[in-house]
């Protein structure tokens, strides 16, 4: 068995601040990583910490840039446990979208559908709660409670099966962990 983990977060960033303000969810943000030490996080967001765009398919990391600049930032670290032959595919599954992130772009479209609850599959186009959602749904590592198109970051701390195993802030994960 191998442990993956889910990263919710809620930064201050102008995006957060919105989805935050229509949603009034705990967390604006989710990430996906295979490392108990949270070097390597992949998602869907800015590229860049300094503009809103390029965005799309990306790699994140507690200890540099944006997450590390705000350690005060609230986050949860989830973590689900899968066969060795689920976690392959969990991994393959979220290279052949980095492997060709830049064919990929953030979708603006499917994040105000996913307010709406309607759901859509926009190919090449994916938001952080649908890029996690589709890793998990193609992997069959996970029945997620709702079509991967309509998952917002803060649905994934009440699926039973991800298991929390901290709540805080980033500056205390980083000790932590």
């Amino acid at each position: 068995m191998k442990n993956i983990y889910i990263l919710l977060t809620k930064s201050n960033t102008v995006v957060s601040r919105l989805i935050h303000k229509f949603t009034a969810d705990e967390y604006t943000h989710v990430s996906i990583c295979f490392d108990d030490h949270f070097y390597t996080l992949f998602s869907s967001a800015r590229k860049n910490d300094k503009t809103l765009f390029p965005a799309g398919p990306c790699r994140e990391d507690i200890r540099c840039g944006r997450l590390k600049d705000y350690p005060e930032t609230p986050c949860a670290a989830l973590k689900l446990q899968v066969s060795d032959v689920v976690y392959k595919r969990i991994v393959a599954e979220t290279m052949r979208i980095m492997d060709r992130e830049y064919n990929y772009h953030y979708n603006i479209l499917g994040l105000f559908l996913c307010m709406l609850k309607i759901p859509y599959h926009r190919k090449h186009h994916l938001f952080c709660a649908e890029f996690v959602g589709k890793v998990l749904t193609k992997s069959r590592a996970l029945k997620l409670p709702k079509d991967y198109s309509i998952m917002k970051p803060a649905d994934y701390i009440k699926i039973p099966e991800l298991v929390c195993m901290y709540r805080g802030n980033i500056g205390g994960l980083i000790r932590q962990f």
